[in-house]
């Protein structure tokens, strides 16, 4: 795997700032941080997210995704949102510890629990790690439904642990492929498996009997909106049975990542790719208002959505929404098995 040049956006408390000129710029290496949190079950409360309660085993993504809505939590740890979030990985080794206490505990009522809110569950490092699958295995122990959300084919090695969950409790998984076109893909998600690939990815988990569907996120405006319609064809074909989408997120410092990878991969169209942003925005890189930052809004938004909404039904593709209306939950403590685990 090549190395990326380090290219962090100024954090918004940095005093001092250190620029490098062009070509001077040291290549970042992967570097694993320990997260020594005490707990791992983050909650949030907003209308525009899909499920109330969610683990995150690490902390920044391999993936290098330029659009990552997640990278200015990298910021919080004085570090950039640029490549430190690709290549400053914080991992929480003791997730699956923390996530048995957590479902111990009277307050927890077996929410269904989505891997991940923040970045990949199943990035590169997951494969050496195995944090995800070890909080899967704890979640079927304790029948807790979940959902998954990744790009990551790593995922096909845990499709015993998904059966499982499914026979116990709930697992529903959503693949990320917001592009058809391989080269795009590649220029914006660099380190992220292929779109070919992930097709594969719905296929072997369909064909295990596991709920499968596709996330085609984020809509780019100018760039993968045309993708739409191939992306939610060839899912369907691969044994998707749900779909859904959220409009490109671009909040504090994921705008300038953004559009500098948009400006260095597709020089030729890069003005009208960013004017096509502003029109599904308001006007604006990013409108942080609930109920718009993940749907767009304007006629261009509109005109996405439909196109979106109309092709998933002609494929018979269901709508998934959010996680917070699923059935009566499963959940329950296996008191007697406690000690063999």
């Amino acid at each position: 795997m090549r190395k990326l040049p380090i290219s962090n956006p100024a954090r918004r408390w940095d005093r001092e700032v250190i620029e490098y000129d062009g070509g001077e710029s040291p290549l970042a290496h992967v570097e694993v941080i320990d997260d020594h949190s005490k707990s791992i079950i983050a909650q949030n409360d907003s209308p525009d997210i899909g499920f109330d309660f969610s683990v995150n085993p690490y902390r920044g993504c391999m993936h290098a995704c330029a659009y990552c809505y997640a990278r200015p939590t990298h910021e919080y740890l004085s570090l950039g949102a640029g490549t430190d979030f690709d290549r400053k990985i914080v991992v929480k080794r003791r997730a699956p510890e923390l996530l048995r206490e957590a479902l111990e505990k009277r307050s927890w009522k077996g929410d269904t629990l989505v891997f991940s809110g923040v970045t990949d569950c199943y990035q590169p490092l997951e494969a050496q790690l195995g944090l995800t699958r070890a909080c899967l295995e704890v979640c079927a122990l304790y029948k807790n439904p979940v959902g998954v959300i990744t790009k990551g084919a790593t995922i096909e090695r845990d499709i015993d642990v998904l059966v499982d969950l499914t026979r116990r409790a709930r697992a529903t998984v959503s693949v990320s492929i917001p592009f058809f076109n391989p080269d795009n893909a590649r220029a914006i998600e660099p380190y992220a498996p292929s779109p070919a690939r992930r097709f594969a990815i719905i296929e072997r988990l369909a064909s295990a009997g596991i709920s499968v569907g596709v996330s085609v996120s984020p809509v780019i405006p100018g760039l993968s909106d045309q993708d739409i319609p191939k992306v939610l064809e060839r899912a369907a074909a691969a044994g998707a049975s749900h779909a859904f989408a959220v409009f490109l997120r671009l909040p504090g410092a994921v705008a300038p990542v953004f559009e500098a990878r948009v400006r260095a991969a597709f020089p030729d169209r890069a003005e009208k790719i960013l004017r096509r942003v502003r029109e599904g925005s308001g006007g604006k890189m990013y409108n942080a208002q609930f109920g718009k930052r993940g749907k767009g809004e304007g006629a261009y938004a509109e005109m996405v959505d439909r196109l979106f909404k109309n092709t998933a039904e002609r494929h018979g593709l269901l709508a998934r929404e959010d996680w917070k209306r699923d059935e009566p939950s499963t959940f329950e403590r296996p008191r007697a098995q406690l000690a063999l685990f």
